[in-house]
């Protein structure tokens, strides 16, 4: 991974791939940052939170925006890895025994219905709702000594960014195994409960998922596009110095775990 505005992000889809699918044949723990505006702009104004999101296993850029502004800085074409995509590519790969964390219990049982249709053997995988509390107040030990007993490859986590991230590095060290993804909204979109759904595929095709994001829910996201946009033109110039001095500085934390080159994807116990 390299680092754009301060955040440590991998463009490449299949270094993205292959990088996850080592950590679950090698048995490692870590977890998986999705980085859009909001943890973006989160991630500058809170250096604990940096420190979260730049020691996980690997970045998405969620944002087709942020991708779109980092390649025009760099005069290069950077793709957006969308937290959806990524999903439900895993999901239709029928090879992963999967937990499934978060979010509410009509959700959670729409999603079991909705993916169970494409993997059937969803339907014999956890999906636990998570109680309402303050991201220090949760009982870290005991939420990973259920996931311990069921072994899963991969951990779906929903709480909404940026207490997702910080649950993630919060239940990392209780966990043997498992590859935790912080996904947000995904389980509403496939869900199908609820107002909150994705953005038409034209709209995606257009790169303005965003803009959907921000009339389907505006008192939650508009407050944040707008911080975001605040702290831009420093973000902005501190990358344009970066490009003048000739660098892109790379990634320099390591995280706690290793995993082992491997060419095939993992499977299920």
């Amino acid at each position: 991974m390299e680092t754009y505005f301060n955040v440590h992000i991998e463009f490449e889809h299949t270094a993205v791939d292959e990088i996850i699918v080592n950590a679950i044949k090698t048995n490692s723990v870590g977890y998986v940052c999705a980085i859009e505006s909001n943890n973006l702009t989160v991630a500058n104004m809170q250096d604990d939170f940096r420190r979260v999101v730049n020691q996980s296993l690997v970045n998405i850029c969620d944002g087709s925006v942020v991708a779109t502004m980092i390649g025009k800085i760099y005069k290069k074409q950077y793709t957006s890895y969308i937290g959806a995509d990524l999903f439900i590519k895993y999901i239709e790969s029928r090879k992963y025994k999967q937990y499934f964390l978060g979010n509410t219990q009509p959700v959670l049982d729409g999603l079991k219905k909705n993916l169970s249709k494409i993997d059937p053997a969803v339907s014999g995988m956890p999906f636990v709702e998570l109680p309402f509390c303050d991201v220090n107040e949760f009982d870290y030990e005991s939420i990973a000594a259920d996931i311990n007993r069921v072994k899963p490859d991969i951990i779906w986590v929903s709480l909404g960014a940026p207490k997702q991230e910080l649950f993630m590095s919060r239940l990392r060290p209780y966990l043997d195994k498992g590859v935790m993804f912080g996904l947000g909204a995904v389980f509403n979109f496939f869900s199908g409960v609820g107002p909150v759904k994705r953005a038409p595929a034209f709209m995606r095709k257009m790169k303005l998922e965003w803009l959907y994001r921000a009339f389907e829910e505006p008192r939650k996201n508009v407050p944040r596009y707008l911080h975001f946009i605040k702290i831009l033109p420093r973000l902005i110039w501190e990358e344009r110095r970066k490009v003048r001095n000739g660098r892109i500085i790379v990634m320099d934390e390591t995280p706690d775990y290793n995993y082992v080159a491997a060419k095939t994807a993992g499977h299920r116990d």
